[in-house]
C-alpha cells in the first residue's frame, strides 16, 4: 500500500510532526512502519481515513475511533467533498478513479461527484471558492470524457438547450445529460439557450433532433418557446420536447400545455429519453403542446 513520511502525513492532517508522533505514542494510531534507515512511513489509506473522521468531528479521540473502525472506505461524495475543500485535484481525480472501480461512469457522476459539489453550494448561490474549484474540476472532467465517448449508434438525435450559466449546478447537469446520452449512442449537441432561433438553421438540418430537451433556469419562457418554435418549423412536429430539472416549472409551468419532466438526475432522464426514442412512451403521456397555430408551437402565447 502506497506510504508517506511524517511531514507530508502531518501536513495533510494539518498538525505538525511533534502533533502527529504524539498521537502515535498517545493513541497508537496512525501506526507507521519504519524504513531499514529507521524512518517513520504512514499508510496513506489511514491518514485518509484519519482526515477524513477529523473533518467530521473536530476531536483527535472520536477520529482516531473512528478511522480505526472503517478506514478509508469507498469513494464517496463526502471523500471528493473534501478534496475539494482543500483544492486537490490529484486527490479529486484519484477518488474518482477509485470510484470507477466499483461503479460504472454514470453512477460515478450521479453519486459521488455531482452531490459532491452540489454540497458545497448550500445556499445555491454558487459564491464560495470551494465550489467554484470543485464545479471547474467537474465540468473539465466531465468535458473529457466527452470527448472520449464512443460514436453514436442509434439514428435519433438529441437537442439540449441549456439556460443555465457558468458555476450553476445545472450546468454541470446538463454536462452529465449529454454525456450519458452520448455513451447511450444516441447523437447529443448541447446549444446555449440566449442563442438567436433565427441562427439555429445549419445545426438543425446537421442535427436533424427527434428529443428537443429544455434545461437551466435562467431563460424566460419566450426565449424557450422561440427556440422550440425553430425547432419545429424546421424538423416539423415530430420533435418531442422534455424538460430536465424544472426549466419550465421553475417559472410557473406553461398554460395550457403540459410537457413531461425527466426529473432531476441524468440517469433517470437517459431512461426516458430511450423510451421516448423507441417508443416506449404512450402517445397519451404528453398532451398536445400545440396552443396557438400562430405562435412557438409547444407554449402559450409566446411571440414568434
Amino acid at each position: 500500500m502506497p506510504a508517506i513520511r511524517t511531514n507530508a502525513a502531518a501536513a495533510m492532517l494539518g498538525v505538525s510532526p511533534n502533533t502527529l508522533r504524539s498521537w502515535e505514542r498517545r493513541f497508537g494510531f496512525p501506526e507507521p512502519r519504519r524504513t531499514a534507515g529507521g524512518h517513520r512511513q504512514f499508510e496513506l489509506a489511514e491518514v485518509e481515513a484519519l482526515r477524513g473522521a477529523l473533518e467530521q468531528t473536530h476531536n483527535v479521540s472520536s477520529a482516531i475511533s473512528i478511522a480505526r473502525e472503517r478506514g478509508a472506505g469507498p469513494a464517496t461524495p463526502a471523500r471528493l467533498k473534501s478534496a475539494f475543500m482543500r483544492f486537490d485535484d490529484s486527490e479529486a481525480d484519484r477518488i474518482v478513479e477509485e470510484s470507477l472501480t466499483v461503479r460504472s461512469m454514470e453512477r460515478t457522476v450521479e453519486e459521488v461527484m455531482l452531490p459532491s459539489v452540489a454540497s458545497l453550494d448550500e445556499d445555491g448561490l454558487g459564491e464560495t471558492v470551494e465550489y467554484s474549484f470543485a464545479w471547474r474540476w467537474s465540468a473539465g472532467w466531465l468535458a473529457a470524457q466527452q470527448r472520449v465517448a464512443p460514436p453514436a449508434s442509434r439514428p435519433d438525435s438529441v437537442l439540449i438547450f441549456d439556460a443555465s450559466r457558468p458555476v450553476d449546478i445545472d450546468a454541470l447537469h446538463a454536462q452529465a445529460l449529454e454525456l450519458v446520452l452520448r455513451r447511450s449512442g444516441l447523437r447529443t449537441l448541447t446549444l446555449t439557450a440566449s442563442l438567436d432561433p433565427n441562427r439555429l438553421a445549419h445545426a438543425l438540418t446537421a442535427l436533424g433532433p427527434r428529443i428537443v430537451i429544455l434545461t437551466g433556469r435562467r431563460a424566460s419562457l419566450d426565449e424557450l418557446g422561440r427556440l422550440v418554435f425553430a425547432v419545429r418549423r424546421a424538423c416539423g412536429d415530430r420533435v418531442t420536447v422534455l424538460d430536465y430539472r424544472g426549466a419550465l416549472s421553475a417559472r410557473g409551468g406553461v398554460s395550457g400545455s403540459t410537457v413531461m419532466s425527466l426529473g432531476e438526475q441524468p440517469l433517470a432522464a437517459r431512461e426516458l429519453v430511450l423510451a421516448h426514442v423507441d417508443g416506449r412512451v404512450p402517445a397519451s403521456a404528453v398532451e398536445d403542446l400545440d396552443d396557438d397555430d400562430d405562435g412557438p408551437r409547444g407554449f402559450s402565447r409566446v411571440a414568434g
